[in-house]
C-alpha cells in the first residue's frame, strides 16, 4: 500500500519541476530564443492581439518556470499561469484534437491547464524553497 503523506510531496515536487521546466522551455526555448521577441510580438499581432501580449506571455513563462522549479508561491503561480494556458487552448481549438495537425491541436493546452489546477491544490510539494521561512511569517501568532 502506498504511503500518500510520504510520497505526496515528492510528487506535487516532480510535477512541479516538470511543469517548470516546460514553461522555461516555451517562454525561454521555443519563443525568445526560437522565434525571438520581434517574431513572437509580429506573432500575437498577426493573430489580432496586441504585440506586447508577446513579450508579456515570454516574461510570463519565464518567470512562472523559475518560481515553479524553486517552488516559489507555487498555487498563486500555477493559478496566474491559466489566462496564457486558456488563451494557448482557444487559439488551437479550432484545429482539432492532436498537436501534429497544421497549427497544432488543442489537447495539450488543455491538459496543461488541469496540471496547473492539479499543483496549485497539491502546493509546492518536497524541496520548495520556503521564504516565510527566512523572512519570519511562518511563525504562529502568539495567543492572548
Amino acid at each position: 500500500m502506498i504511503d500518500t503523506q510520504k510520497t505526496a510531496p515528492y510528487a506535487a515536487l516532480l510535477l512541479r519541476v516538470a511543469l517548470g521546466l516546460m514553461f522555461l522551455a516555451h517562454g525561454a526555448i521555443l519563443k525568445l530564443g526560437t522565434f525571438g521577441l520581434a517574431g513572437t510580438m509580429g506573432y500575437f499581432g498577426s493573430l489580432g492581439y496586441p504585440p506586447v501580449f508577446g513579450a508579456i506571455v515570454i516574461a510570463a513563462e519565464i518567470a512562472a518556470g523559475l518560481a515553479l522549479i524553486l517552488g516559489l508561491w507555487v498555487p498563486l503561480v500555477s493559478l496566474l499561469t491559466l489566462p496564457i494556458l486558456i488563451g494557448a487552448t482557444l487559439q488551437h481549438i479550432g484545429n482539432g484534437w492532436l498537436f501534429n495537425v497544421p497549427g497544432g491541436g488543442w489537447e495539450y493546452p488543455v491538459f496543461w491547464i488541469v496540471a496547473m489546477i492539479v499543483q496549485a491544490g497539491l502546493g509546492a510539494g518536497a524541496y520548495a524553497l520556503d521564504l516565510g521561512r527566512y523572512f519570519g511569517s511562518d511563525r504562529k501568532p502568539a495567543r492572548a
